[in-house]
């Protein structure tokens, strides 16, 4: 069997993670969720969930990794032959995850290089939708690839590619030690630039102005508890595949909260960002800043690009913001193909370098289907169930398996061993109540609510392809895989090897 990489410093270890954890998602989604949650008072069931399933769960992960020293399959089958298919749930959602994540980035690249021109004129809906997208009438009727998008995506690709292909210290690492300080430096930069705006205080207040009734409502915590798990890459194969690679005298526990607390605050960051801007603009076109709030693809490319078309300096500020997605985007893209390479590389004996390959490669060619004209439709699906479905099961599953079917309590002493601080029972409680009650809930929740209506009003035939279907490859690709045993004892997994304490 190789000998596992290791990461070169413990900075480069947390940049890595940190850099999985923060994505779009911190930018696009987090500042809606506290508006739409009762502003202020939405922190406080944020933290709650942060510090009951968020730090529990991330330990537990890291905890994991750095016990069996494989990716998420490896790690699973070194638990019991039978969960393997568990690992193998996970590193598919990831890869799908991968060749629709990478072509929104795509866009991104696309816009910074459009910023220097404002290409979006003064209708940056009908430029997105039109021009850039050539969005058609249905996920069913792709239409023709959008050139610029292929080629920003074959891009991507190739960053992706090149950080894995060259290793975890001279590869990932490197590339997050340059990403991750780049983004924090551009969002301050932004953050002091569009503090100084005016109209930027009444977008803060909107954004922070606790409503503390809000707190009676349990869809607010739901959101909380779903917006922690979503934005910490746990559940998916990443984590467990990056804290493989830590080294034996690794401290697993402050390596878990710095993680989370850095992911976190840079959301915080992301709302100042966002809702200065919005208050900015709300203010030059005299409209309460509730009529310009959007979230996700709208808020990055249609509504940004209106505020920026109004504020000085647009082209420098479009650039920077337009950067800083590229990058933010990037820095999760590595991680999400670290984690299916690392499993390739696990299961079929493969090199880094033959696994990146082949890994990158097929992801390559499954974008395509993402960059033609009904490639936002056909994502836009995927993405729906993918993360209501596939994350939520694969992490739910998870920790059901190992707060209940496993020695949660040896792990806890494991993970004990090699940190500087304890971690108590009120751990375990976490664990086998508090998170798997909270993704328990969202996803009966999901299920009554996809059961109930076709998700987006897209035809049956639609989601029934695109989505459930989707699913059920992920569940017989996952059992056919595990029971395919590889060529070599390595790549057959030789669980006990990886035991450990």
């Amino acid at each position: 069997m190789h000998k596992r990489e290791t990461w070169g410093s413990r900075t480069g270890f947390i940049l890595a993670a940190v850099g999985s954890a923060i994505g779009l998602g911190n930018i696009w989604r987090f500042p809606y969720m506290v508006f739409e949650n009762g502003g202020g008072a939405f922190l406080l069931p944020y933290f709650t969930a942060m510090l009951l399933a968020g730090i529990p769960f991330m330990m537990l992960e890291f905890g994991l990794g750095h016990k069996f020293r494989g990716s998420a399959p490896r790690i699973f089958a070194s638990i019991s032959r039978k969960a393997e298919w568990l690992g193998w749930w996970q590193v598919l959602v990831a890869f799908v995850i991968a060749c629709y994540y990478v072509v929104v980035i795509a866009w991104t690249i696309n816009y910074f290089l459009l910023s220097f021109t404002q290409a979006w004129t003064t209708d940056p809906k009908g430029f997105f939708f039109g021009a850039f997208l050539g969005l058609t009438d249905s996920p069913l009727n792709l239409g023709g690839v959008r050139w610029p998008i292929l080629g920003a995506t074959i891009f991507a690709w190739l960053v992706a590619f090149t950080a894995v292909f060259t290793g975890i210290r001279g590869g990932i690492e490197r590339a997050n030690k340059i990403f991750m300080p780049l983004l924090f430096f551009l969002v301050l930069i932004f953050i002091g630039r569009g503090l100084m705006l005016e109209g930027a205080a009444e977008g803060l207040n909107w954004l922070f102005r606790p409503d503390f009734s809000a707190l009676l409502n349990g869809k607010v915590w739901a959101d909380a508890f779903g917006q922690i798990f979503f934005s910490l890459s746990v559940g998916f194969s990443i984590m467990l595949a990056y804290s493989s690679y830590l080294p034996e005298d690794s401290d697993v526990s402050n390596n878990a909260c710095m993680t989370v607390f850095i992911n976190c605050g840079f959301s915080l960051l992301a709302g100042i960002m966002i809702f200065s801007v919005l208050g900015y603009m709300a203010a030059q076109q005299g409209v309460a800043v509730k009529d310009v709030v959007a979230s996700g693809v709208g808020l990055a490319f249609i509504t940004l690009p209106t505020a920026i078309n109004l504020m000085p300096m647009p082209i420098f500020f479009g650039a920077l913001f337009f950067l800083a997605l590229m990058f933010a985007g990037l820095t999760s893209m590595i991680s999400i193909t670290e984690a299916v390479v690392s499993a390739a590389k696990d299961k079929m004996g493969l090199s880094r370098k033959k696994a990146a390959v082949l890994v990158c490669g097929l992801g390559c060619l499954g974008s395509v289907a993402f960059t033609t004209g009904g490639g936002l439709l056909l994502l836009d699906i995927v993405d729906h169930f993918v993360n209501n479905f596939g994350i939520l099961l694969g992490g739910f599953v998870e920790i059901m398996f190992v707060a209940w079917f496993c020695n949660l309590k040896a792990l806890r002493d494991y993970i004990n061993d090699v940190s500087d601080f304890r971690v108590g029972s009120a751990w375990n409680v976490c664990l086998r109540f508090v998170t798997p009650l909270m993704l328990g809930a969202i996803l009966v929740s999901n299920f009554i609510e996809d059961f109930a209506q076709n998700y987006g009003g897209y035809s049956t035939k639609a989601i029934f392809l695109f989505g459930w279907t989707m699913l059920l490859c992920f569940l017989v690709l996952s059992l056919c895989i595990t029971l395919w045993r590889g060529n070599n004892r390595d790549a057959a997994f030789a669980y006990q090897s990886n035991r450990r304490g």
